[in-house]
């Protein structure tokens, strides 16, 4: 098969019981916005042909297929493998891959294993003159940097939720892939046991709507307010450090520099002081809500729109005309 010269290699994460990770839609609409996105599905068998239908919707009209029941057995290496062979047929110019956990894993061996250039952590690709430049918020969010290839394929990690742009849908052109069994050493994984969140909110990691509150909540009882809006909204709960450690949330809830990053289209921020560690993970949103009662409150500095009072004045006020409009 010939493959488009501006063909960029998508790496679509699947889960164990072969759903297709909400992250693919974002790296398929990057990679049509800098060339034509070539999708990689590596799953058990069986999950192949669905998972393929599900690029194809997201806007990758070509999707090469790997199933192999390594992946329930070995760790990052089957993904590996394939992007190898894959990237052997296509030749990009650009692979892209989720900055998830296993994603940072799989576009690091890879890079290593074929001498690429690695980027992490990215929000957001684009081309010029000389070819595709990667771009990323660093130092908390201090700036906004770009980095690129001076040679070779450009290996780049794109954090959840960062891509606005989405492709159009494609007519699925599924091919397999076939890999040969890889030499290098993994770890091997003994059992998967997937964990069943039984909650109406969006996942705190790609959300498109984040509420998040910190210490300025006072107490656990007191933070049901951030779970009250979000509820409003359809939004993810977050929260900043100063509540995690306070226990008001668990940890898994902690937004910025040591907990999640997210970029939202909608991040507010209730009773968080916005230390720089917490703009680290946030201050990419699209836009910002900030209400602290305190006007010197550093988060004010990164906000679209700033409310100087107290959340509980203020929030419970804007739930009653969220529900007045739904009435």
């Amino acid at each position: 098969m010939t493959f488009p010269q501006d063909s960029v290699l998508v790496l679509v994460e699947v889960s164990p019981s072969g759903q297709v990770q909400k992250s693919a839609a974002g790296l398929i609409g990057a990679a049509a916005g800098v060339g034509t996105p070539v999708a990689l599905v590596v799953t058990a068998p069986g999950h192949g042909q669905a998972a393929a239908e599900q690029a194809a919707a997201f806007g990758a009209g070509t999707v090469l297929i790997n199933e192999t029941a390594d992946v329930a057995t070995k760790l990052s290496t089957p993904a590996v493998d394939a992007l190898v062979a894959a990237a052997a047929q296509i030749q990009p110019e650009l692979v892209l891959v989720s900055n998830s956990i296993e994603g940072r894993d799989v576009a690091a061996r890879y890079a290593a294993r074929t001498r690429s250039a690695l980027a992490v952590d990215a929000i957001g690709v684009s081309r010029d003159e000389e070819g595709v430049v990667a771009s990323h918020s660093v130092y908390g969010g201090a700036y906004l940097v770009d980095s690129a290839a001076t040679a070779g394929t450009l290996v780049v990690t794109v954090r959840q939720g960062a891509i606005d742009a989405r492709a159009e849908a494609a007519a699925l052109n599924a091919q397999t892939l076939e890999v040969a069994a890889g030499a290098s050493p993994a770890a091997t994984i003994t059992s998967i046991d997937e964990a069943v969140v039984e909650s109406g909110r969006p996942e705190l990691r790609g959300a498109a709507k984040v509420v998040s509150g910190g210490r300025g909540l006072g107490s656990a009882e007191q933070f049901e307010l951030v779970n009250e809006l979000a509820d409003e909204l359809g939004a993810a709960v977050g929260a900043s450090r100063a509540a995690v450690d306070a226990g008001f949330v668990p940890t898994s809830y902690q937004v910025g520099q040591t907990g999640v990053s997210v970029s939202p289209q909608l991040y507010i921020a209730l009773g968080i002081s916005g230390a720089i560690q917490h703009r680290a993970g946030m201050q990419t949103s699209k836009t910002i809500v900030a209400i602290n009662k305190d006007e010197d409150a550093p988060i004010f500095a990164v906000s679209d729109f700033g409310i100087v009072g107290d959340v509980f004045t203020v929030v419970p006020q804007l739930i009653a005309a969220l529900k007045a409009r739904k009435a």
